[in-house]
Parts: C-alpha cells; sequence; structure tokens
C-alpha cells in the first residue's frame, strides 16, 4: 500500500507543477494536484481508524481489573 500513497502524493505534486503550463483551468488543475496529495496523506489514517476502530484503548492484550 505504500507504493500506492508514494505514487498519489508525487503524482499529486506533478500535477500541481504541471498546472503552470496549462493554458486554460490552471486552477483547477492545481486543485486537483492538492487534492491528490491530500488523499496520499488523509487515506493512511483513515484506514488505520477504521481498521482499529472498536478496540479497547489499551489494546487488545491488556489485563482489566
Amino acid at each position: 500500500m505504500f507504493v500506492v500513497y508514494l505514487v498519489l502524493f508525487l503524482g499529486g505534486i506533478y500535477v500541481m507543477g504541471f498546472a503552470f503550463n496549462v493554458a486554460e483551468f490552471e486552477g483547477l488543475v492545481f486543485i486537483g494536484g492538492l487534492l491528490l496529495t491530500s488523499l496520499a496523506v488523509g487515506l493512511p489514517f483513515l484506514l488505520g481508524a477504521i481498521e482499529h476502530r472498536g478496540e479497547d484503548e489499551k489494546g487488545a492484550g491488556s489485563i482489566r481489573s
């Protein structure tokens, strides 16, 4: 999964840089790159939170007293 996030992150940076060479809709292309970069950073946190949803805060192997 790390490779997917890396491709999204670097692709978003590339798209943001490419926005300066586009003749029309520079803002939309830049925002698209910004969204790709934000998705690459935020998606691991979201998936990790979903994966660990409902677990005890102390951890799964803790002894309750």
